[in-house]
């Protein structure tokens, strides 16, 4: 565990400094104001099910195909119906910015009954509304599920991945379009219009850098930092009414990012990685464990032998508990000017991930850690 962790925590910290001098394309950094992707939801009937679909506990899926019968012409008998091929689901698109009529989508397919799989199903028309409850796509389409549950006569299964969910790729056509607004209009008569980029990792730096570079690129001063988060850009007058081959061009800048300091402790997978300018001043650390070992035993105890209705066997648990604490030592760690020296004196101490998360929130309270303590 020792070297795998000390491995895993010297290749991120060699990694991240080398990636933090590495400049990255404006569009890769930002988003336009304006576009952006909406999410689109609807409920369905999935149907050539071969017995794996809601059964007669889930009614849902039944009044449902009884209705979309009923619209069709075809009157049912409610009592007569009883179908195992059929499963009432929960259908999820995202739709993009400028997505046009007619373009295809990708959806997501989850039961939401008692279905044991939809593997070989066909999702039935269903209309995806967004969140003003209008219907912008209609998806349809074979399903493709990505594992599959195997069952026997005699009651034996086997289940390889998740086969309640699927996806139908390009199973949705979009119906009503997204208006989409780019610029915004000066508030007065003769003031330029103006974009905004939105900062997919809001940070002062990385904003104002932005603006510098937009600036070079333009050779004039319209860009401004307007917080952490976004960037304004006033458009020069042959780009007022399109904007694109601007925002096309802008879009190949290259800026380099800034990377806070700050260390993610995940816990459940004793994962850490650190990232940024991350220092440490000189410290005196000691670190000390307790491990409890329980064990359960089982002592039996007969009656004696040719005893008559005087005796019976009885099972009598017993628990051996043993306490360990493990000597520690102050070890002193005479600091870290770069990310490669704080790994290298962190994983010079010999403890595991889960020690050393404690050691990292404990260093950074103390005040030695130059940087933010995430965990996960």
């Amino acid at each position: 565990m020792k070297s795998f962790f000390s491995y895993l925590f010297v290749f991120a910290s060699v990694f991240l400094a080398v990636s933090e001098a590495k400049a990255e394309r404006l569009g890769d950094l930002t988003d336009v104001i304006g576009a952006r992707e909406n999410q689109l939801i609807g409920y369905g009937v999935v149907t050539g099910l071969n017995g794996s679909g809601d059964d007669i506990r889930s009614r849902i899926a039944e009044q449902t195909l009884r209705s979309m019968l009923r619209r069709l012409g075809i009157q049912v008998d409610e009592k007569r119906l009883r179908l195992r091929n059929v499963a009432a689901v929960i259908v999820t698109a995202n739709i993009a910015a400028f997505s046009r009529s007619g373009s295809k989508l990708d959806v997501t397919v989850s039961s939401i009954g008692n279905a044991r799989s939809l593997a070989g199903g066909v999702l039935l028309q269903t209309p995806l509304r967004g969140a003003d409850s209008q219907v912008y796509a209609v998806g349809q389409g074979p399903l493709i599920v990505g594992g599959f549950n195997v069952r026997g006569r005699s009651g034996s299964a086997f289940q390889e991945n998740i086969t309640t969910t699927a996806r139908v790729p390009g199973g949705a056509l979009v119906e009503r379009e997204i208006p989409t607004q780019l610029v915004r209009k000066g508030s007065s008569e003769g003031e330029d219009s103006t974009i905004a980029y939105s900062l997919r990792s809001p940070d002062f730096v990385t904003a104002q850098r932005i603006a510098l570079a937009i600036n070079q690129a333009m050779n004039e001063a319209r860009a401004v930092a307007d917080d952490a988060g976004a960037v304004s850009l006033r458009l020069p007058s042959d780009f007022q009414e399109n904007p694109v081959p601007l925002l096309a061009r802008l879009a190949e800048v290259e800026v380099t990012p800034n990377q806070p300091a700050r260390v993610v402790v995940n816990e459940r997978t004793g994962t850490i990685v650190a990232g940024g300018d991350v220092r440490m001043a000189p410290v005196a650390i000691a670190q000390g464990g307790i491990s409890v070992s329980i064990y359960e035993q089982s002592d039996i105890s007969q009656p004696n032998p040719f005893t008559r209705n005087s005796g019976r066997t009885v099972v009598r648990p017993r628990s051996d508990l043993s306490i360990e604490e493990r000597e520690s030592e102050f070890r002193y760690l005479d600091g870290a000017a770069t990310l490669s020296d704080v790994a290298a004196a962190l994983s010079a101490l010999g403890v595991t991930p889960r020690e050393l998360s404690s050691i990292l929130q404990a260093l950074r309270a103390a005040g030695a850690l130059r940087a933010e303590v995430v965990v996960q």
